[in-house]
């Protein structure tokens, strides 16, 4: 018995990074890695996917022409630091996209993420996810709209590098994104979207 050796058991399902690309890369669903795990993402309600064409509507539109430009689900974030990468809602990079290599398919370099929330992301993005997004160097504004309800909470970096908060909760409030100098009413994110 003096011979037992305790080790630590090997993580059978762990892949690198270079892995999960190659993998990603052909799949036919989306998924997002953190730390050597996959995870497989869900669809949207009918109410996230409103919300979402009238934030990439306005946002479109007002910055046409402009340096920063928003990207829906499909483009790739990775927040290297932590070794995840994920598809935000909508991202939005100002000036040239940096891509992680050769493929162009994964940014590093997003000045503002917009997540909308629902029943079952909502803590994830409230919690664990805007911690890791927090390690981004170019992140500036993260900003959850909630898809059940009246909500937009808007967290920015300040000048000491921390984040601070502002709620709207009401239809006709405003918010603004900084980053881009934009002015969204609530009213115009929920447009057409039933709220139970």
């Amino acid at each position: 018995m003096e011979n037992i050796v305790n080790e630590t058991a090997p993580k059978y399902n762990f892949i690198t990074p270079e892995e999960y690309l190659a993998r990603e890369r052909v799949s036919l669903t989306k998924n997002e890695y953190f730390k050597g795990e996959m995870f497989a993402m869900s669809g949207a309600s009918l109410e996230h996917n409103e919300i979402f064409s009238n934030l990439f509507g306005i946002l479109t539109t007002s910055l046409k022409g402009k340096s920063c430009k928003p990207y829906g689900s499909d483009l790739r974030v990775n927040i290297a630091n932590d070794s995840l990468y994920t598809y935000p809602d909508i991202s939005i990079i100002c000036g040239p996209p940096e891509t992680t290599d050769e493929h162009k398919d994964t940014v590093i370099n997003p000045s503002v993420i917009i997540e909308i929330l629902s029943k079952s992301t909502k803590d994830y993005d409230r919690g664990g996810k805007f911690n890791l997004y927090r390690n981004s160097l170019t992140l500036r504004e993260y900003i959850q709209v909630d898809s059940t309800t009246i909500s937009v909470e808007l967290f920015s970096r300040n000048t000491k590098n921390s984040w601070n908060l502002v709620e709207y909760k009401t239809i006709n409030d405003f918010f603004k994104i900084e980053a881009i100098d934009l002015n969204i009413l609530l009213k115009d994110v929920y447009e057409n979207v039933s709220l139970a």
